[in-house]
């Protein structure tokens, strides 16, 4: 495995963490420790519709009860929101803004969801206001950009690479929302390239992101970005098979913590969900164990 200086840990204030974003962490925190990276704890916090303080409270209480530790990043909740929240970074987010807008690349977009997904069902953009010429400044429209077929390179924490094109979904991705926030894909770009982020761990599931950020970095020339490792990992389902939610529901670890379960009880348990043979005694024990796993990248 190439050796790297710095990962992440990303999760977002919507909701409690659960099993699934733990299960992220520890292929992070395992992938970290064999390339040498350091953690960083960067707490995705612009959807200000869905973040709540008990969430954000949630991160920091969980991370500790499991024995979780960072490297970089807030201290806790207070440390947070008077340093680290991504509203600190409104100005960053704004001059990548500006040089797509300076590129000619954005275009505005007032379609409801409804219309959306009267277009797709699956919601993918019909490409409607493309032509539209609507003022960028008009209020309550979100920003696109034009997207092409460009290709765009992926590469693995082995060394290898991917060469690919954008994902369906992502044609002409908003980069910046109705209610004037810098969208997902902007912000989480401009923050990986601000801290110095060169591995990205996430969930099959981003691999989207992952191109919509790639292909950002390609026509903004972050070349830092396009040179950054990326490993996708499965996810855990739940009892229907389907992707795990954040929730107040048993797979949430707040959940557990609040029945009386011992961080290492919740730890055995993400073991088992997620296939490992022997239950840990620890974080570092779990971290362990998956690097044995013959998926964990080498």
């Amino acid at each position: 495995m190439q050796q790297r200086a710095l990962t992440r840990f990303a999760p977002t204030p919507s909701g409690f963490l659960h099993l699934g974003n733990i299960f992220s962490f520890a292929i992070t925190n395992a992938i970290a420790h064999q390339s040498g990276a350091e953690l960083l704890l960067r707490i995705d916090d612009l959807d200000r519709e869905r973040m709540r303080p008990e969430y954000v409270n949630d991160i920091f209480e969980t991370l500790h009860f499991l024995g979780i530790q960072w490297k970089r990043g807030p201290n806790d909740a207070a440390d947070f929101e008077q340093h680290f929240s991504q509203l600190h970074r409104t100005t960053l987010y704004q001059e990548k803004l500006d040089q797509l807008h300076n590129k000619g690349l954005l275009f505005a977009c007032n379609c409801s969801r409804t219309q959306l997904l009267a277009d797709n069902k699956e919601g993918v953009y019909s490409g409607r206001c493309r032509h539209k010429q609507i003022p960028l400044n008009t209020p309550g429209v979100n920003l696109r950009i034009y997207t092409d077929d460009r290709t765009i390179k992926v590469n693995s924490c082995d060394g290898t690479q991917v060469n690919t094109t954008l994902h369906p979904s992502m044609k002409d991705f908003v980069v910046r929302k109705k209610d004037d926030m810098a969208a997902y894909q902007l912000a989480s770009l401009a923050d990986d390239i601000h801290f110095g982020v060169d591995l990205i761990v996430r969930g099959t599931d981003l691999w989207p992101s992952t191109l919509a950020q790639l292909y950002l970095a390609d026509v903004l020339e972050e070349q830092t970005f396009q040179d950054t490792a990326f490993f996708h990992h499965a996810l855990i389902p739940n009892s229907n098979g389907e992707k795990l939610s954040k929730s107040a529901g048993d797979t949430s670890i707040r959940f557990w913590r609040e029945k009386g379960y011992a961080g290492q009880a919740v730890l055995s348990m993400l073991a088992r969900h997620s296939g490992l043979e022997k239950e840990p005694a620890s974080w570092e024990a779990l971290c362990e164990a998956i690097t044995h796993c013959s998926w964990f990248p080498r």
